[in-house]
């Protein structure tokens, strides 16, 4: 007797340098059933993602040594990760900022500190054709 094989569980990566909202970001998609990849700045989620290849991207903007726009840049940037949806967190909710967020390539944007309905909203908005959800 064969098992049919398991749905593969969606990488999400949260790239924040507060560890609160890592913390945050972490318990509300682990616990939606998501595997979660954790980064404390740009630098380290650009040497995690090619290992992890996540579903979907949430990224700070203010960040020390490489910030969210640049990042985001980035990962846009590449070939791989060009269609991987990034969303821009930040406390600030103006306009500028959101529109920033976009010429590098964000799909949307989150104000900090988020709920856990936002969050998981946002995953099932970007990831609608991945996969498998929870």
């Amino acid at each position: 007797m064969t098992t049919p094989p398991q749905p593969t569980v969606l990488k999400i990566m949260v790239i924040d340098d507060s560890s609160t909202i890592r913390r945050s970001a972490e318990i509300f998609l682990s616990q939606a059933g998501y595997q979660v990849v954790l980064a404390e700045d740009g630098f380290d989620a650009l040497a995690k993602i090619n290992d992890h290849h996540p579903a979907l991207v949430f990224c700070d903007i203010l960040m020390p040594r490489l910030d969210g726009y640049q990042t985001c840049a980035l990962i846009k940037k590449s070939a791989r990760f060009h269609a991987t949806p990034v969303v821009m967190l930040s406390s600030k909710d103006g306009l500028f900022d959101r529109a920033r967020g976009a010429m590098v390539g964000s799909s949307a944007y989150l104000t900090k500190p988020f709920s856990k309905d936002s969050l998981l909203s946002a995953v099932r908005e970007h990831t609608a054709g991945a996969l498998s959800q929870p």
